[in-house]
């Protein structure tokens, strides 16, 4: 009779070969964005790596919408792209003050769907960019983050007075 040898439990690998391949196929992915970002070149809006080093983290610029309370401002946006991205959102926040119903004074996070449930890969940086500058114009009241601005939303006034204390 013979023994029996037992056999070694398999070695289960969770990071390395698999994280710098996902890591390597988002990286592709953000080089692509960026490349068809600065081919796209539409008005009001610009994002470029933080640094040549690292191509998860995003400065962006959008122009407020013309004939909206934010015309002839420019806003600078910070964008963070998980080692996930594009199958999960990446985290958008402002940078520069913004006054808005979608737009948490301070800390700059903005509600927006596309960002958060809605979010699908097929989304680019450039969708991103353009949502955002076309909400600044069309805010979601029903959702407000800063509940002042969605109620002062309606009174010109008020709102452009409000407004101009955050304006840089």
């Amino acid at each position: 009779m013979q023994a029996s040898i037992p056999r070694p439990e398999p070695i289960k690998v969770t990071s390395g070969a698999t994280s710098s391949v996902a890591s390597g196929s988002v990286t592709k992915r953000l080089s692509n964005e960026l490349m068809q970002l600065t081919m796209a070149s539409t008005p009001g809006l610009s994002a470029f790596p933080k640094s040549d080093s690292n191509l998860f983290e995003w400065i962006a610029t959008i122009d407020g919408p013309p004939e909206t309370y934010y015309a002839g401002q420019r806003f600078k946006l910070s964008i963070n792209f998980p080692e996930t991205y594009p199958y999960v959102a990446p985290a958008v926040v402002f940078i520069s003050p913004c006054f808005h119903p979608n737009v948490a004074l301070p800390g700059g996070q903005i509600c927006l769907d596309i960002l958060k449930e809605k979010w699908s890969a097929i989304y680019s940086v450039h969708t991103i960019l353009l949502s955002i500058q076309s909400l600044l114009g069309e805010p979601n009241n029903d959702s407000p983050l800063n509940t002042e601005a969605a109620e002062l939303w309606t009174d010109k006034k008020g709102f452009v007075e409000q407004l101009k204390r955050y304006a840089l």
